[in-house]
């Protein structure tokens, strides 16, 4: 099947002909033509889950045990709302985020824009290098094996594979975060206790505990996650009538994605918090730290999800670049075009991918501070992100009927305000972190 040109109108009048036929799969029609649309959605929300994301999630757990889950409940509000703004936009417009910025606000202001989001992903890039080389040298492998290895695979799906394709490994590569899971049940918390820190929380006014929500907020709703799934809905064609499918694969890869954030904060807050672990450097470190608590295979499960979120996050990082980048200097994009066709678009993946390589295998690689600077350019780039979303999803004259009404209108407003106040106050505690000895 054609994605470009599928539209589940298309697909109700081609089986109106054969009456029979429908009223034998009448029951499976739904859940099929959903697996159709399948993909962007849970893509994006789950390469949110990154290397740094799980460090992030495992810091949150560790220091401040079962307090912090609270936060889960408005964070995937707040994302589903955002990724549904997007990909309204790209079923409406048959556009991409930064081709509508391009459009709206102007070159220098997309310039602006696409350059800090070139900086800030290619720093994430290279810390997810860095986090396979953590997760193989887990068991036993080196990173000189793993990291060509992995890049040399994700960069020959891109460029050889087609849009199904690499659409498929995405999602099969997400099975692997089912691990965080099984890890959170092992550390076997007391779910009487966690449900109770879901709906009553314990809020905290120390700094380092708003340091640590300001950063689980950023970590969850960032730029590259936006950019790859407008472009994303774009690429597969889909159509208007296909929007309510559209919106249920969004809202379904945010809820999962959330789910498995709030999963490894369980899992550290009942073994490192526990025991007085309390600092972690890394996602590999949690990893390790789990095994004498929870047992090996605790272990082997954080670091198999590990290994898993840095590959598919590897993979969906650079698209995100080459896919705004491309539009906003007006380039011909797209996972089944060859680099004949596309060769901006594929000579940008192939770059930072080459770049992400050879930095991760540099000796003494500050990660931390890498990140801490990545986080930075991340928290100054997504108010203005936010702000061009709800105003492009705004405009009566870009998306017509499907414009966001008052009520959305005003609650998106409210989100973005709140995020970028969160942002910006990240910003400020990452510089000062950033100047530490």
């Amino acid at each position: 099947m054609n994605l470009s040109r599928f539209s589940i109108g298309n697909f109700v009048q081609k089986f109106v002909r054969f009456p029979s036929r429908i009223r034998r799969n009448v029951s499976n029609y739904r859940f099929f033509a959903y697996l159709a649309i399948l993909g962007p959605g849970i893509i994006a929300a789950n390469a949110g889950n990154d290397a740094s994301g799980i460090a992030t999630y495992s810091t949150a757990g560790a220091g401040y045990g079962y307090t912090l889950l609270w936060a889960f409940i408005p964070m995937t509000f707040s994302l589903i709302l955002v990724q549904e703004m997007c990909v309204r936009m790209g079923v409406v417009t048959g556009k991409g985020l930064a081709d509508l910025i391009r459009e709206q606000f102007g070159v220098r202001w997309t310039a602006l824009v696409m350059l800090a989001l070139l900086i800030a992903n290619t720093g994430v890039i290279i810390s997810e290098f860095v986090g396979i080389a953590q997760a193989s040298e887990l068991f036993g492998i080196p990173r000189y094996v793993t990291v060509p290895l992995t890049a040399g695979l994700i960069w020959w799906l891109v460029v050889k594979g087609s849009q199904k394709r690499v659409e498929r490994v995405f999602l099969a590569m997400s099975l692997v975060f089912f691990g965080y899971v099984i890890s959170a049940f092992l550390a076997k918390p007391d779910w009487a206790e966690v449900g109770l820190e879901f709906v009553e929380p314990s809020f905290q006014f120390d700094s380092a505990y708003l340091f640590t929500v300001m950063a689980l907020i950023g970590t969850t709703i960032t730029p590259f996650m936006q950019v790859y799934v407008q472009s994303s809905v774009v690429e597969k064609g889909m159509q208007e009538e296909d929007l309510t499918l559209v919106r249920a694969d969004a809202i379904t890869g945010t809820i999962f994605a959330c789910l498995i954030s709030a999963f490894i904060v369980i899992s550290t807050a009942a073994t490192l918090n526990k025991q007085g672990i309390t600092e972690l450097d890394s996602a590999a470190t949690a990893a390790m730290s789990l095994e004498p608590i929870a047992g090996v295979y605790a272990k082997y499960l954080f670091g198999i999800g590990l290994f898993g979120a840095a590959m598919l996050a590897m993979g969906v990082l650079p698209l995100a670049t080459a896919y705004s980048l491309s539009e906003a200097l007006g380039f011909e994009k797209g996972l089944s075009r060859s680099f004949r066709e596309a060769p901006i678009f594929l000579g940008i993946f192939t770059a930072l991918i080459v770049i992400g390589v050879v930095v991760a295998l540099l000796p003494h690689i500050p990660q931390i501070k890498l990140l801490l600077f990545t986080q930075t350019i991340n928290g100054i780039l997504l108010p203005f992100l936010l702000v061009a979303i709800v105003s492009l999803s705004s405009n009566r004259e870009i998306m017509g009927e499907y414009a966001n009404n008052l009520f959305f209108k005003i609650t998106a407003w409210f989100i973005t305000i709140i995020v970028s106040a969160l942002s910006l106050m990240l910003i400020g505690n990452s510089i000062i972190d950033m100047f530490k000895p």
